[in-house]
């Protein structure tokens, strides 16, 4: 991997997608395993790679992450995830164009760097440490949670 690859203190930005899935009166959520956000609960995702669009980096990305078959449609959030350490050195920075996406099939189950996966009700989003750009995400996008 070349340096300009390195997720750790990256020379530019990473792309990364994130895919918003629901199923009944559920939402897909993962707890991230490792930095940045590591233990919180958030839209699952992860980098798009040379030549894949964003829905084909969605649809691989939740199924590698949480074992869920989905079928991704339109971006529906944007933001940046900036993380600086103790100097001020911007240790990771992607930008996350989140996704609408249909559940096609499949149980949540961790994997990647997803410690837990698991669809979340409304209630529960309250009792875990859900990140905030996902609490924004489906509360104004969704009307979920809210």
């Amino acid at each position: 991997m070349s340096s300009t690859d390195s997720t750790h203190y990256p020379e530019r930005p990473r792309v990364a997608v994130g895919a918003v899935v629901f199923k009944e009166n559920a939402v897909l959520l993962v707890q991230r395993g490792q930095a940045p956000a590591e233990g919180s609960w958030a839209i699952p995702g992860g980098s798009v790679q040379v030549g894949e669009t964003l829905q084909q980096a969605a649809e691989r990305e939740i199924r590698e992450e949480t074992g869920v078959v989905i079928r991704a449609a339109a971006p529906v959030y944007t933001f940046d995830v900036i993380e600086k350490d103790a100097e001020g050195r911007v240790r990771f920075h992607y930008v996350i164009v989140d996704l609408a996406a249909e559940y096609v099939a499949g149980t949540p189950r961790p994997a990647s760097d997803a410690v837990d996966a698991r669809w979340v009700s409304a209630g529960e989003l309250r009792r875990r440490k859900v990140s905030p750009a996902t609490l924004g995400l489906l509360k104004d996008r969704f009307g979920f949670g809210g």
